[in-house]
């Protein structure tokens, strides 16, 4: 299921458990309803058409920025995500996957770490290394303006740059469902050049 920050995962933070409860009410009645007991662990919502492309310029582990604009022409996946989140640090492994297989597609994955610091994040990698690159929401400005900080939350973005999906909660990014949704994102800009999508 996906999972609301509370003060128990974010300690100093204004979170309380009155504060997740009516932020989980408020993304029901917003169209970003929870899946229920018994159905999938995650929920796929378009972006929507009138919602504004956020910046997404931030600082990786490695200290080198990273730029959305910078990577017109590939689709993007941005996972947010954070150590505590268990359903977070079960997906990472087929995000890492996914990276590695998709590359040739022009499909590039980054991760972006939500307010957590340099040496929390290090730990985590020391148990699970990933090659991906991991952005540092130092204030959580990125990730509250791209989901509702629910998380695991990944947005894929098409080739144009734009936005096209929110997957709320943890996929298996290398099944047929995660296929089906990165397919028409890779396959678009290639039929327009007659390429096959793939090769």
């Amino acid at each position: 299921m996906p999972i609301m920050p509370t003060s128990s995962h974010l300690p100093g933070a204004a979170f309380s458990r009155r504060r997740a409860v009516w932020a989980s009410a408020a993304l029901a009645v917003l169209g970003w309803g929870m899946p229920s007991l018994g159905r999938a662990a995650h929920v796929v919502k378009p972006w929507p058409a009138a919602k504004p492309v956020p910046a997404l310029d931030l600082a990786g582990l490695d200290g080198k920025r990273w730029r959305l604009e910078a990577t017109t022409g590939r689709v993007v996946v941005i996972n947010f995500w954070a150590t505590w989140c268990e359903p977070c640090r079960n997906e990472m492994p087929s995000l890492q996957a996914l990276a590695q297989r998709r590359r040739r597609d022009g499909v590039t994955v980054v991760t972006v770490n939500y307010r957590e610091s340099v040496e929390v994040v290090q730990q985590f990698l020391a148990r699970v290394p990933v090659k991906m690159p991991i952005l540092l929401d130092a204030d959580g400005e990125a990730t509250t303006a791209w989901t509702p900080r629910v998380f695991p939350s990944t947005v894929l973005v098409g080739r144009d740059g734009q936005p096209a999906l929110t997957v709320l909660g943890d996929l298996d990014w290398e099944g047929e469902e995660a296929r089906a949704l990165l397919d028409p994102l890779v396959a678009q800009q290639r039929r327009r050049s007659g390429e096959q999508a793939y090769p």
